[in-house]
């Protein structure tokens, strides 16, 4: 049992120690890329903006005023993918095309598999530009945002684009919205410059991402059975020798669940998603060569190993209160819980002071998150593996692409 116990530790205990430093590392990015000189091109290739959208009426126009206000030196075009809406997104973006010459709408043919994947490949078979961004629907980039994002991907030797910073607009309207924030704070942002800063290594992050075509095209497109394709393109361009470096200063507002109901469908879809994308890990040899292997590790460390260990942590815990275990069990176990609760935490409180943004209510937040969202993390993962083994594995079916719900956009910025 010691000996049981001490490998569990230990190798809990490693994955929390690797987070950490990769926040950490992440601090340092932001630090230091705030000290350094802006940088400045002799000319802007061209780029395109593709917005995948079906049924986004309620936030389209704030999403076209937003691009309306882009500030880019180059040649510059929005595309609005309508994948058969219904409501009036058509209308909206048409009195947006009719009124500034950059911006187009685009229907959509009809198709199968239903989704964002199949919408973007359609998009790249008729823009000509040398890069492309991809913007959700409900997304506000700053002006500066593609200028910067550009001129990271042309200083980075055989880029294939870069990522930007998401944010959420909707932050405060209720505890879940916070919640979400916070987690994108630490995972999509300081996580995300740590892996950069140690290993090269960027991820895509499915809206404020920058892509070079060609790159794109040379791997095959989008894979339109990917509910992540985020993440499944991120581990191809990888594995095709491609750098995808992070630029934080490239930020965009984007809408999140305002309900738990909405909430649940999302992660749900996120979630299988990237069970997928383990499946094509454990088959494929080329995604555990050089620094796609990260890619791989971390995908099997949340998805498998760090979910596991942490449900392990709690049967830990609450058979120390029960006494389930022997007397000199007791402490070591119990060391286990306490220490991945307070790893957690900090890193949230880091993250609010690296924004710059900490109040009573948001430390407040970062302290209970581990109780309540960490948990429902572990709870969607279950259902999400339930529901991909049931069709996708015996059933043999493809899974249906679920649209997120939108809300009347209030922006908080």
């Amino acid at each position: 049992m010691n000996i049981i116990l001490i490998i569990i530790m230990s190798f809990f205990w490693g994955l929390l120690a690797f987070y950490s430093i990769l926040m950490l590392a992440g601090v340092y990015y932001r630090l230091k890329k705030s000290n350094q000189d802006k940088l400045q091109l002799s000319s802007y290739p061209s780029v395109s903006i593709l917005i995948p959208a079906h049924n986004e009426g309620i936030v389209i126009r704030d999403t076209l005023h937003a691009m309306c206000e882009i500030d880019y030196p180059g040649e510059l075009n929005i595309y609005i993918l309508d994948d058969s809406s219904t409501d009036n997104t058509a209308e909206i973006s048409k009195n947006f095309q009719n009124t500034f010459s950059r911006i187009h709408y685009i229907p959509v043919p009809q198709g199968e598999p239903k989704g964002k994947s199949r919408v973007l490949n359609y998009g790249l078979t008729f823009i000509q530009t040398e890069y492309f961004l991809v913007y959700d629907a409900d997304n506000e980039p700053k002006p500066d945002a593609v200028r910067l994002l550009v001129e990271k991907a042309v200083s980075v030797p055989n880029a294939a684009g870069a990522v930007g910073y998401v944010k959420t607009k909707n932050a405060a309207k209720n505890l879940l919205t916070q919640m979400i924030a916070l987690e994108f704070q630490v995972f999509q942002l300081l996580m995300q410059c740590g892996r950069w800063q140690l290993f090269k290594i960027g991820s895509l992050a499915g809206t404020n991402m920058l892509l070079k075509r060609q790159a794109i095209e040379e791997i095959g497109g989008y894979d339109v059975h990917a509910l992540a394709e985020d993440a499944e393109l991120t581990i191809r361009l990888t594995a095709a020798g491609y750098l995808l470096p992070v630029e934080a200063e490239a930020k965009t507002w984007e809408q999140e669940p305002e309900t738990l109901k909405t909430y649940i469908k999302q992660r749900t879809r996120w979630l299988i998603g990237n069970i997928y994308l383990l499946e094509k890990i454990f088959t494929s040899a080329k995604f555990w060569r050089k620094k796609v292997f990260h890619h791989s590790f971390q995908h099997l460390s949340i998805y498998l190993f760090f979910t596991f260990l942490l449900l392990l942590s709690h049967i830990f815990f609450f058979g120390s209160l029960l006494g389930w275990f022997e007397p000199e069990y007791t402490a070591p176990v119990l060391l286990l819980w306490f220490m991945s609760y307070i790893v957690y935490t900090l890193q949230l409180i880091g993250a609010i002071v690296v924004e710059r943004d900490i109040s009573p209510i948001k430390v407040f937040v970062a302290v209970i998150m581990y109780f309540t969202y960490a948990q429902l993390f572990v709870l969607l993962l279950g259902r999400s593996t339930v529901v991909y083994l049931w069709k996708k594995i015996i059933k043999k079916e493809d899974i249906a692409w679920d649209k997120t719900n939108r809300f009347k956009s209030q922006t908080e910025k």
